[in-house]
C-alpha cells in the first residue's frame, strides 16, 4: 500500500515500478504508454489505462451465414467473411484441395449456384470454367448464404482397390496359418463356489485362464471388466467368454462376458494411405475377408502430400487432421459392416497400416519434426493401444497394432509390404517400389536392406496436373496416339465418358509423345502450333486428348508443358533413388534379380512404357513382378498373427535409412534423369526414339 502522487490522502495498492509512484483509481494512466519499460508485461496500470476496467465490453454477435451444398443438401453455418474451402471441409464435403487452400493447383472447383461472394482472379480456370459460376472454393469469401454445388467431374467417387471381397480372401488365405490375435477369446468353464473354495470371482476366472494356457505372472484387469464380473460368470452356469489383450509384456483381461452372448469376433485391418484409405473386414476365427471398402482420406483437403498434411496440422491443429482421418476410418467401417449385418462392437482386433506421417496425425501426435532437420518422429514402434483411446469405431477393448517404421518418410505401409513380400526372407537383390506420393524404395534381401523416400510428390496421382485425377469413374488410364495424326485412343475406368487423366494414362501418354516425336526429350512440344491437337492453355501450349464437345464439362481435357514438367520432376525423383541407392552397395542395375512394384497405381502400369520415359530402369522385363496392395496385405496378416507382428518389428529395425535431402549424389542424379528417358541414353538401350516432327 502507497499513497497516491496525486491525491496523498487515498490510500493505493497500484503501483508504477518503472516510476516508483503509487496512483489511486482515478489516476490509473501509463505516464510513458510510447516508451519502452521492462515492466510492461505484468503491469496492472498499463493494461486498465489502456483496456478500462468499469465497463465489460459489449459481446457483438457475429454475422453469420449459411452455405448449403448439392447434392446431399449438407449445410453449414460460419462467420459472415468467411473462406468456403473452410465451409466444406466444416460440413465435411470433399473437395480435393491439393495445395491445402493455398490458391496454387485449381482443385478445389465449386460452382456458386446463388449469393453474394468475393474471389480473385485467377488463371487456374478457363473461361469456359467462369462461365458456369465455376471458383475455387479457397479463394471464395462468402458475404451472404450460398446454394453451392460440386462439379459432376470434380465429385467424390469410388477408388478402384485392387483385391476387395471374395478376391481379397483368395489372394490372401493362406498366408497366415495359425491363428494368433492380439485379443485372444478363451471359452472357460469356471469352478462353482462353495464353503470350500471361497476364493473371488477373478481368482475364479483366472485359475480357469492359468489351465487353459494363458500366462497370468503379469496380468491386469480391466475396471469395467470387474464391474460386469459377478453378472457375467453367474449368468451362464459359471460358462463364460474372457477376453484378454495381449501386450508386449503383459496381458490384460479386457471383457467377460456369458457364453450364451458368444458373437463372431471381427478384425480390422486399415491401409492408412495419404491418397486413400482401404479397410478390410476379417473373420478372426477363419482369416476370411468379409468385406472391405476403401475411399479419399479426407484430409486429402489439407493437401496432397505429407508435408502440406504437417504444415496444415502446425497451423490449424492435430485434432483436425486426426478427425478427418479418423472420420474416413470410421466411415469406411461403417459401409464394410453394412452387408454383414454385424455391429462395429464385435471388432476386437485392428491393425493400421500407414507411413509415418500419417500415422502420427492419427493417434493425435506432433508430426513437426518430421519435416524439420534432421527429420525424427516422436514414435517409430508403438505399443498395443485400445481402440477407445483412438476413437476408431470398434469395441472398446479393442486392441490396436500399428505397424512401425523405420523413418520420418518411410513407415508402417513400406513395413508391411516388406512383410508381404517377403524380400527380407530371400536370398535375391531385390529392388522394392511403392509409387505413390512418397515414392519409396527399398534395396535388400535376407542380409541387408536399406531404404529411402525420393519425394515423387502427387503428380503421378493427378495432384499439380491440370487435369489430373486418381484412378476413379471416368479417368483415361490407357492411352495410344495414332503415329500419323497423332489423335489419340484411350480407355477410361468404368468406360464412362473422360473425365481426366490419372497416373498410368500419364505415363502412357509421355511415352507415346516421346517416341512418336509429339514431345522432343526435353519435354518440349515439337508439334506445329497450327495442328489441330494443339492449343494454348495460360500462354504455353498444350496438347488436346479429347476436344471440348465429347466431355460432359464442354471443355478441352488438354495437357500442358507445365504437365509433362511435374511428371518429369516425379520420374526423375524415382530413378536417381534407385541409382543412388544401387551405387551405395557397389552394385548395377543387372545384378538386381527382381524388382517389386506396389501400390494402386503400379496395378495399372505400363512397364514398357514406364521404362521408356525413364520411370524404371531398362533391365530384364521378367524381373518386374506386380504384387497389389502391399500395404493393406501386410496389415492383414499382421491382424491374424503374432508371429507377423513381431517380424514386422523386426524388419522396422534391420531397415538402414538413407537420407536424400542433404545428398549431393542424389541432387546430381536428379539432375541427369530430368530428361526423356534420361540424359544418358546408355542406359536405356531398349528405348527407341523417333525424329522430332517439322
Amino acid at each position: 500500500m502507497g499513497r497516491c502522487i496525486n491525491h496523498p490522502d487515498i490510500e493505493t495498492n497500484y503501483l508504477c515500478m518503472k516510476h516508483q509512484i503509487h496512483l489511486c483509481e482515478d489516476c490509473l494512466e501509463c505516464r510513458d504508454p510510447d516508451l519502452y519499460c521492462k515492466f510492461r508485461s505484468s503491469c496492472p496500470i498499463h493494461f486498465i489505462s489502456l483496456k478500462g476496467f468499469d465497463e465489460k465490453p459489449e459481446e457483438k454477435e457475429s454475422e453469420t451465414v449459411s452455405v448449403v451444398f448439392q447434392p446431399g443438401g449438407n449445410s453449414v453455418t460460419l462467420p459472415k467473411g468467411g473462406n468456403l474451402l473452410e465451409a466444406a471441409q466444416k460440413a465435411d464435403v470433399y473437395v480435393n484441395a491439393s495445395c491445402n487452400g493455398s490458391g496454387s493447383c485449381g482443385k478445389c472447383k465449386l460452382i456458386i449456384e446463388s449469393g453474394s461472394f468475393e474471389t480473385g482472379d485467377t488463371g487456374l480456370l478457363s473461361p469456359v470454367e467462369k462461365e458456369r459460376g465455376v471458383v475455387l472454393a479457397c479463394q471464395v469469401e462468402v458475404k451472404n448464404d450460398l446454394a453451392v454445388r460440386i462439379p459432376e467431374e470434380t465429385l467424390e467417387k469410388k477408388l478402384r482397390a485392387e483385391g476387395m471381397g471374395n478376391e481379397a480372401t483368395q489372394k490372401l488365405m493362406g498366408l497366415v496359418r495359425e491363428m494368433d490375435p492380439i485379443v485372444k477369446k478363451y471359452i472357460l468353464t469356471l469352478d462353482v463356489p462353495s464353503l470350500d473354495d471361497t476364493v473371488s470371482d477373478l481368482d475364479r476366472l483366472k485359475r480357469s485362464l492359468k489351465r487353459n494356457g494363458c500366462d497370468i505372472f503379469s496380468m491386469s484387469t480391466d475396471l469395467g471388466v470387474m464391474r460386469q464380473l459377478t453378472r457375467s460368470v453367474r449368468e451362464d452356469n459359471w460358462q463364460v467368454i474372457a477376453s484378454v489383450l495381449q501386450k508386449k509384456c503383459s496381458t490384460q483381461i479386457v471383457d467377460v462376458r456369458p457364453a450364451n452372448q458368444a458373437l463372431r469376433s471381427l478384425g480390422m485391418a486399415v491401409d492408412l494411405g495419404t491418397t486413400s484409405i482401404v479397410v478390410y473386414i476379417v473373420d478372426m476365427e477363419t482369416g476370411e475377408i468379409l468385406s472391405a471398402a476403401s475411399g479419399h482420406n479426407r484430409q486429402a483437403a489439407c493437401g496432397d502430400d505429407v508435408i502440406n498434411r504437417i504444415v496444415c496440422s502446425e497451423k490449424e491443429g492435430i485434432k483436425k487432421l486426426k478427425k478427418m482421418a479418423l472420420s474416413t476410418i470410421n466411415n469406411l467401417t461403417e459401409r464394410a459392416l453394412i452387408p454383414l449385418e454385424e455391429t462395429h462392437r464385435q471388432i476386437e482386433n485392428i491393425v493400421v497400416s500407414g507411413n509415418t506421417t500419417m500415422v502420427h496425425l492419427l493417434l493425435g501426435i506432433e508430426a513437426k519434426y518430421i519435416r524439420r532437420e534432421p527429420y525424427i518422429p516422436t514414435v517409430s514402434e508403438f505399443p498395443v493401444i485400445q481402440a477407445a483411446h483412438v476413437g476408431l469405431k470398434a469395441a472398446r477393448y479393442a486392441g490396436v497394432f500399428v505397424m512401425p517404421g523405420p523413418a520420418g518418410y518411410v513407415g508402417g505401409d513400406i513395413v508391411s509390404g516388406i512383410l508381404y513380400t517377403g524380400m527380407h526372407r530371400s536370398n535375391n537383390l531385390t529392388l522394392f517400389i511403392d509409387v505413390g506420393t512418397n515414392g519409396e524404395i527399398v534395396l535388400g534381401n535376407d542380409e541387408f536392406m536399406m531404404t529411402a523416400a525420393c519425394s515423387a510428390g502427387p503428380a503421378f496421382e493427378g495432384g499439380g496436373i491440370r487435369w489430373g485425377m486418381r484412378a476413379e469413374t471416368g479417368a483415361m488410364e490407357k492411352i495410344f496416339l495414332d503415329p500419323a495424326r497423332f489423335d489419340p485412343e484411350y480407355e477410361t475406368v468404368d468406360s464412362k465418358p473422360a473425365r481426366g487423366i490419372c497416373g498410368s494414362g500419364m505415363i502412357d501418354l509421355m511415352s507415346e509423345m516421346m517416341v512418336k516425336g509429339v514431345v522432343g526429350q526435353d519435354g518440349k512440344f515439337r508439334l506445329d502450333s497450327r495442328h489441330p491437337r494443339m492449343t494454348v492453355f495460360n500462354d504455353e501450349p498444350a496438347f488436346i486428348l479429347e476436344f471440348a464437345e465429347n466431355t460432359d464439362m464442354k471443355e478441352d481435357i488438354i495437357f500442358t508443358e507445365s504437365d509433362i514438367r511435374s511428371l518429369t520432376l516425379s520420374k526423375a525423383a524415382v530413378y536417381a533413388g534407385f541409382t543412388v541407392l544401387i551405387e551405395k552397395i557397389g552394385m548395377d542395375f543387372s545384378m538386381v534379380r527382381q524388382m517389386i512394384i506396389t501400390g494402386g497405381f503400379g496395378q495399372f502400369l505400363d512397364i514398357e512404357k514406364a521404362v521408356s520415359i525413364g520411370l524404371l530402369p531398362d533391365i530384364d522385363r521378367k524381373k518386374f513382378k506386380y504384387m497389389g496392395n502391399s500395404s493393406i496385405a501386410g496389415a492383414y496378416m499382421a491382424l491374424l498373427s503374432g508371429k507377423f507382428r513381431q517380424e514386422a518389428i523386426d524388419i522396422s529395425n534391420r531397415m538402414t535409412y538413407v537420407d536424400f535431402s542433404s545428398s549431393t549424389r542424389f541432387m546430381d542424379e536428379f539432375t541427369k534423369a530430368q530428361f526423356l528417358p534420361h540424359t544418358d541414353s546408355r542406359l536405356f538401350p531398349s528405348v527407341k526414339i523417333l525424329q522430332p516432327q517439322h
